[in-house]
C-alpha cells in the first residue's frame, strides 16, 4: 500500500482538525419556540403611530419561566466543563444537586447525567455548556414541568409524565453574547441629499430604507420634530405623515443623537428651534444579514430592474422576522409570512428565519382565536409548514410542534357548522383581500379551499409523526371537504367555483380568489382547469385584483397554466408600473387608475399605504418557479425537476438555492445549461427539432416534448430549437 504524499497528510489533518471543532461548537439553547415568541413580542411592540405606542391586536403569549435542560453522557475520561445561563440556576449531575452557583463542574468518566434548573420571568431560560465534548445544543432534552417527585424516604420516583422536547437554538455561539442580547445588524448611511431651510432640513436617501436617523453636532436649547416619509409628500405632511420623533434638547456642546427606534423611511423632513443647531444628518442602516443565494438575468432590462427591486424589499422585510411592511404594522402577519416564505426559498433559503417566524406566529396553548384574528391567516400558516417540508426536509421541526399543529386544526374543527362548514364567528376577521364590494357573509369557498389544504397539511404531517389514527382522521376530513368545494360551488354554467354559500345556497357571485388557487393546488381536472381560465382569470367581468398580494396567486395559477407570456406582459405592466411612478420598493397596492398622492392613501388616511410590502416581491418567486423552471418534488430537494419557460424573453439564466447547493439555469432559443449541487432532476423542454447533449440522454416524450435525467454535480449543455 503506498503512503500518502505529505500535503495529502496535512489536508488530513486539517479536516479531522475540522470536524473536531464543529463536534465541540457549543451554542445557546431554551425551550422550543421560546426565543422566537420572547422575541415577536419585543419586536412587535415597537410600533408606533406618531409617536403613540401602538400593540397588535391579538393575544401574546409568553415564554415558560422554569426550565430544565438535561443530557446523558458517557465519557472516556474526566472532563472540565464551563456553565453559563441566562437566569437563576441550579446544577445537578446524577440527580445529587451540586452546591452553590456552579461555573464550573468537573464530570467524571462513565456515563452520567447533567441537569440545569433555570429560572428567569424577564429573559427566556437559556444556557450554554462548553466542554471538550460535553456541549450544549438541540440535541439536549428540555421541559417546563418536571413531573417526578419524591416519596417519604426522598427517593425519586420510577415513573414520569414528563415531556421532553429537543432544545431551540439558532446561532448564539458566544457564551458572552445570550439570547437576549440579540439586535439586527447596523452599518452607517449618508444621504443622497440634504435641502436646507430656516430652522428645517429635508433629506432624501435616495431609495427607500429603514434604520436610525442620527444627528450630528446637536446643540442648543428648544424643540426637534423629525417627521419620516417613505414620499416626499409624507415627510413635509408634519400633521399627517404615519411616523415621526419629537425631541426636546437641552445641550450646550455639540454632541451626536441617534434615535431610540429604528423606522422606514426615504425622505426625513427635520424642524428645529431658533437656538437649536445641527450641522449634518446621517443613518445607521438596520438589517438582517443574509445573503442573495438566488439570481435572475435575462434579455429583457425591464424585467431584470423588476428581479432586482423585489429582492430589495425582501431584504427590507427580512428581519428578525418575516414582517409585512417596514414603515406601518412591523408585525409578523400570517398571510404575508406565507409569500415571503415561498420568496425566500428562491432568493435567501433562509430556513431559520421561516421556522422562527412559524413559531411566532402560532404561541402557545390554548388557541383562543385565529391566527392574528383572520381565519385564512390560520391556514396560511398550516400551508406554511406543507411548503417548509417540502423545500427543507425538516422533519424534526413537524416532530417537535405537531402537538401544536393538532390543538390548532382542532380549535378549527370545532368551529365547523352543522354542514362541516367555516364561516365567520365573532371575533373572526375573514379578509381574502382588499378590495372594494368582497362579501365576507356565510360559507366562503375560499375559506374552504384553505381549510381543506390545511386537513391535508395535517395528514401530511401525521405520517411523518406516526400517527397513524390522525392521519387516516385528517385524510377522510379532507376527502369529505374537498367533495363538498364542487358539489356546494362549482356551477358549469359560469365554469368556476362560485364565492360563498348563504342560508345554505350558493351565491352567484364569481371571484377569482378560490379558483386560482383551486388550480395549483392541483383540484381541479384538465377541463375545469381550462374552464377557470377562460371564465375567470382571462375575463375582464370578473372583478380585477390591485393588491401584489392577491396578484402573486393569481399569475402562479395562469403561469401553472402555461400562460407564461401573457404573465410576462402583465408583471412589466403592473411591477413595472410601479417602477415608472419612482418605487425603489415594491408596494402593499397598486391601481394604475389612481393618479399624484392618491397611491400614497389608504385605511382612510392619507399616507397610510405601505410603499414597502413583502408581498410586493413576488416576482422572484414566479421567476424561480415557473421561468427558471425549478421545483422540488421530494422533500429537500431529494429529487427536483426544470422546466425552463422563456415566456417571450430572448434569454434568461440565474440560480435557484437548495438546502445543499444552487441549481443553476442558462436557457436561450437554442441552447440550455444546468447544473446541480444536489438531488436528482428531470429536465423538460420542447424542441422543434431533436436536441443534442453529450452529457446525457434526451428522451423523446412526442409532440416536441424532451427529457432528460440531471444528476448532481454534472453540467449539462443542450442544443435545441425553442417552439416559440
Amino acid at each position: 500500500m503506498k503512503k500518502l504524499s505529505i500535503s495529502v497528510c496535512l489536508l488530513l489533518s486539517v479536516f479531522l482538525t475540522d470536524i473536531a471543532i464543529a463536534q465541540s461548537k457549543a451554542t445557546w439553547i431554551w425551550y422550543p419556540g421560546d426565543f422566537e415568541i420572547w422575541l415577536g413580542n419585543k419586536m412587535q411592540n415597537r410600533r408606533t403611530e406618531r409617536g403613540s405606542f401602538f400593540p397588535p391586536f391579538w393575544r401574546m403569549d409568553s415564554h415558560y419561566v422554569l426550565m430544565d435542560f438535561h443530557k446523558v453522557f458517557d465519557l472516556s475520561a474526566p472532563e472540565e466543563v464551563m456553565l453559563y445561563a441566562e437566569g437563576a440556576y441550579n446544577v445537578k449531575l446524577d440527580s445529587k444537586m451540586l452546591p452553590g452557583r456552579p461555573q464550573k463542574v468537573t464530570i467524571p468518566a462513565g456515563k452520567h447525567r447533567l441537569n440545569i434548573k433555570v429560572y428567569n420571568q424577564e429573559k427566556v431560560p437559556a444556557i450554554f455548556v462548553q466542554g471538550k465534548t460535553v456541549i450544549s445544543d438541540s440535541t439536549w432534552k428540555v421541559t417546563y414541568e418536571d413531573k417526578e417527585w419524591i416519596d417519604a424516604t426522598g427517593m425519586v420516583s420510577s415513573q414520569s409524565g414528563t415531556q421532553w422536547l429537543n432544545a431551540g437554538s439558532w446561532n448564539f455561539d458566544d457564551p458572552q453574547s445570550p439570547p437576549s442580547g440579540f439586535k439586527l445588524n447596523t452599518q452607517p448611511q449618508s444621504p443622497a441629499h440634504i435641502t436646507r431651510a430656516p430652522h428645517s432640513l429635508t433629506v432624501d436617501f435616495g431609495k427607500e430604507t429603514f434604520g436610525f436617523i442620527k444627528l450630528h453636532g446637536l446643540k442648543g436649547t428648544g424643540p426637534v420634530a423629525i417627521y419620516y416619509g417613505e414620499s416626499l409628500e409624507e415627510a413635509q405632511a408634519t400633521a399627517t405623515c404615519e411616523t415621526m420623533d419629537q425631541l426636546d434638547i437641552n445641550q450646550p456642546a455639540a454632541k451626536d443623537s441617534t434615535m431610540p427606534l429604528s423606522k422606514a423611511f426615504r425622505y426625513v423632513h427635520i424642524q428645529y428651534d431658533a437656538n437649536v443647531q445641527i450641522d449634518s444628518v446621517s443613518m445607521l442602516y438596520e438589517f438582517l444579514p443574509v445573503a442573495n443565494r438566488g439570481s435572475f438575468r435575462c434579455s429583457d432590462e425591464e424585467l431584470n430592474k423588476i428581479w432586482d427591486v423585489a429582492a430589495y424589499t425582501l431584504h427590507l422585510n427580512t428581519r428578525e422576522f418575516f414582517i409585512d411592511g417596514i414603515k406601518r404594522d412591523r408585525w409578523i402577519w400570517s398571510g404575508d409570512a406565507y409569500q415571503s416564505f415561498l420568496m425566500n426559498y428562491y432568493l435567501f433559503f433562509d430556513s431559520p428565519t421561516v421556522s422562527r417566524t412559524l413559531l411566532a406566529l402560532r404561541g402557545k396553548d390554548p388557541v383562543s382565536s385565529h391566527i392574528n384574528t383572520i381565519m385564512d391567516y390560520t391556514f396560511y400558516w398550516f400551508l406554511g409548514i406543507y411548503d417548509y417540508y417540502l423545500y427543507t426536509g425538516d422533519q424534526s421541526f413537524i416532530q417537535q410542534f405537531y402537538p401544536r399543529m393538532q390543538s390548532l386544526i382542532d380549535f378549527c374543527l370545532q368551529r365547523r357548522n352543522k354542514d362541516g362548514m367555516l364561516e365567520g364567528q365573532a371575533g373572526d376577521w375573514v379578509f381574502i383581500d382588499w378590495a372594494d364590494g368582497l362579501s365576507k357573509q356565510g360559507e366562503v369557498s375560499f375559506e374552504q379551499l384553505l381549510f381543506c389544504r390545511s386537513l391535508e397539511t395535517m395528514a401530511l404531517c401525521a405520517d411523518i409523526v406516526k400517527d397513524g389514527k390522525g392521519a387516516a382522521q385528517y385524510k377522510q376530513l379532507a376527502t369529505d371537504l374537498r367533495a363538498k368545494l364542487f358539489d356546494y360551488y362549482w356551477d358549469a354554467n359560469k365554469q368556476g367555483l362560485v364565492h360563498s354559500r348563504i342560508n345554505g345556497k350558493p351565491t352567484s357571485y364569481v371571484t377569482r380568489y378560490t379558483n386560482m388557487f383551486s388550480i395549483f393546488f392541483d383540484y381541479l381536472n384538465e377541463a375545469q382547469k381550462q374552464g377557470v381560465k377562460q371564465h375567470v382569470l382571462l375575463n375582464d367581468s370578473v372583478q380585477q385584483i390591485t393588491t401584489p398580494y392577491m396578484r402573486f396567486y393569481e399569475l402562479e395559477a395562469l403561469c401553472a397554466m402555461g400562460e407564461q407570456d401573457y404573465v410576462l406582459k402583465e408583471m412589466k405592466d403592473y411591477w413595472g408600473g410601479m417602477l415608472k411612478l419612482g418605487a425603489t420598493s415594491f408596494w402593499e397596492k397598486y391601481d394604475p387608475k389612481e393618479k399624484g398622492a392618491e397611491h400614497y392613501a389608504m385605511y382612510g388616511r392619507p399616507f397610510g399605504r405601505s410603499l414597502c410590502h413583502a408581498w410586493g416581491a413576488s416576482p422572484i418567486y414566479l421567476l424561480g418557479k415557473y421561468y427558471l423552471g425549478v421545483k422540488p418534488t421530494s422533500p429537500g430537494y431529494q429529487t427536483y425537476s426544470i422546466t425552463p419557460v422563456l415566456g417571450g424573453l430572448q434569454w434568461m439564466e440565474g440560480a435557484v438555492p437548495t438546502p445543499n447547493g444552487d441549481i443553476t439555469i442558462h436557457c436561450s432559443t437554442k441552447q440550455i445549461k444546468v447544473k446541480a449541487a444536489q438531488g436528482k432532476g428531470i429536465l423538460y423542454f420542447h424542441s422543434k427539432t431533436k436536441p443534442v447533449c453529450a452529457q446525457g440522454t434526451v428522451m423523446d416524450k412526442g409532440n416536441n416534448a424532451y427529457e432528460m435525467q440531471v444528476e448532481q454535480g454534472r453540467s449539462y449543455e443542450i442544443k435545441y430549437v425553442a417552439l416559440k
